[in-house]
């Protein structure tokens, strides 16, 4: 329930705290005085979008902030999935400031506006007369029926089920389109690779391939260079004779000579290593040989290899073989994505037959329960007033699932007695829309967990009587839970538990408004003011002090 309500610089209100008790709690006021001004701050608290022309003139910006109990609630996991302290009296916070800009709090931890909503929309609902719209939405109509069956867990339940299912649908068929795109691709993939797996990329050096090739192609210039190189060592004018002629006048004075003995063991050093060149180039001479049907496959290999490189964008061998084995990759993902599809279809196929029989028991329920449900709903529109009144609870199974089931619910009205029952949002006046609604509300509220719902003018329409009979449906409600209600009526005034008035004066050239509880003699004159005006007589006072008895 709602402890208190601090409002700060808001519309007409510069500061007021209020403090609220549990059971039934009535609010009065003269029109205009305000009263709204407090639904709109308590709006804010459940996280609607604010009306920034409200922020009043004393500073630049407006404060609502709600001190809520909720250690009935069971709400330990929700605090600590959003990180947030847990105590058991709740401070809901939200700040709008005239720069456009707004924030909000719990237990003074800044949190997305969805996280306030997300958690004061269980602890407190508001309905007001335009709230009887609701019932021209099915899906409302099947929450009224889930709640007042006892069903609202397990539709909770398939819900959350039919939600995973939902996500697997969109999984395979993203998978699907996938494979698709991938198997249009598969071909041409599958042609691209068998055109690298001849070219040997694993087991070839195509760079060395390319070195024979260029040897091959110039076979006569480096035989040329050979010949001149042997011929240059070893011919009679070659260095090799002249070294040795060099080597044999040196040789007679090394012994008495320490530089000459030194020239001659380097010209001794460079005799062998030319003589092994010399060798060398005799013997590359002799093994040089032009096969021309080897030539002709290395430039066949480096032909295709350099169309590749081209084909592929690619720079060099390694990225050619990166993206070989890319190709071969994705021939195996192929295979595994097939695999993954068909393991995701079984999964769906099973969790759909699993829906399948949730959604009928679940709907099987919700059938047994509606003779219970209407005959309960009328009783408490006969305690409305609404004697022969009916509500037909018409409920019909769907070819396919949605995310309640497979059932779909209208409810119809009848007014009166042997009246064909017509939807209930194109038969019922505005008068009885709100009783229609309060009746289900209060059979609502005894099925779910304490929580405080506030009534906007909820009596709206009716008067004398049926009003006396709507005051003691609200407390009644409020045994249960905090009821929080704006009323004109005196007779659901003289109900509450707790009476807040709302006036309005002008200080100082400003209007302003008030909040303040009332004590005893003052819930008296107020009622008694709701029923004969601003002249209050001795026989309106008597008649408020019988109601309030």
């Amino acid at each position: 329930m709602i402890s208190s309500l601090r409002i700060e610089n808001f519309a007409l209100i510069d500061e007021v705290e209020i403090q609220f008790t549990s059971g039934f709690t009535v609010i009065t006021g003269e029109t205009g005085s305000g009263k709204s001004i407090l639904l709109n701050a308590l709006s804010l608290i459940l996280g609607e979008r604010a009306n920034y022309s409200i922020i009043g003139d004393l500073k630049n910006k407006s404060i609502v902030e709600a001190e809520i109990e909720v250690s009935e609630f069971n709400l330990e996991s929700f605090f600590s999935a959003n990180e947030l302290d847990y105590f058991e009296k709740c401070i809901v916070r939200r700040e709008i400031s005239n720069q456009g800009r707004s924030r909000a709090f719990i237990n003074d931890t800044p949190v997305q506006l969805s996280t306030l909503r997300d958690l004061s929309s269980q602890l407190v609902h508001i309905h007001s007369q335009y709230n009887t719209l609701e019932l021209k939405d099915l899906s409302f109509q099947l929450n009224v029926l889930d709640i007042l069956s006892g069903n609202k867990e397990n539709t909770t339940k398939f819900r959350i089920a039919f939600n995973e299912y939902e996500v697997g649908v969109k999984t395979l068929n993203k998978l699907k389109t996938k494979l698709s795109e991938s198997s249009s691709m598969a071909d041409y993939n599958e042609f691209q690779l068998a055109e690298l797996n001849e070219l040997r990329l694993d087991a070839i050096d195509y760079d060395q391939i390319q070195s024979e090739l260029t040897s091959a192609e110039n076979v006569d210039d480096i035989k040329l260079c050979y010949d001149e190189l042997s011929e240059g060592l070893n011919g009679d004018r070659g260095a090799i004779n002249i070294l040795q002629l060099l080597k044999a006048s040196l040789q007679k004075n090394s012994n008495i000579d320490g530089g000459i003995k030194a020239m001659y063991d380097r010209i001794e050093s460079s005799l062998i290593e030319l003589t092994d060149i010399a060798s060398d180039a005799e013997d590359k001479l002799n093994d040089i040989e032009i096969d021309p049907a080897k030539l002709m496959e290395l430039s066949e290999q480096v032909n295709a290899y350099n169309k590749a490189l081209h084909k592929h964008h690619s720079r060099n061998q390694s990225e050619l073989l990166d993206y070989w084995n890319e190709l071969k990759s994705s021939s195996v993902s192929d295979e595994a994505l097939q695999l993954e599809v068909e393991l995701l279809e079984l999964e769906l196929n099973a969790q759909h037959a699993q829906l399948n029989t949730l959604a009928e028991a679940l709907h099987g329920d919700r059938l047994k329960s509606i003779p219970a449900i209407e005959n309960e709903l009328k009783e408490a529109l006969q305690s409305l007033k609404l004697v022969d009144t009916e509500l037909v609870f018409k409920l019909t199974k769907l070819d396919g699932l949605i995310e309640t089931g497979n059932s779909k619910l209208e409810i119809f009205f009848s007014p009166n007695a042997g009246i064909e029952p017509v939807p209930v949002h194109k038969a019922a006046s505005g008068g009885e829309l709100s009783r229609v609604m309060l009746a289900l509300q209060s059979l609502i509220s005894a099925k779910t967990k304490l929580r405080t719902i506030f009534f906007d003018e909820i009596d709206t329409g009716v008067s004398g009587d049926v009003a006396q009979k709507v005051g003691a449906t609200l407390t009644k409600m409020g045994e249960g839970m905090q009821v929080i209600a704006i009323t004109h009526l005196p007779q659901v005034a003289a109900k509450g538990g707790q009476h807040l008035k709302v006036s309005k004066s002008n200080i100082n050239g400003r209007t302003k408004s008030f909040v303040s509880q009332l004590n005893q003699e003052e819930r008296i004159e107020e009622t008694a003011r709701l029923m004969s005006g601003d002249k209050i007589n001795d026989a309106a006072l008597e008649n408020a002090k019988a109601l309030m008895s």
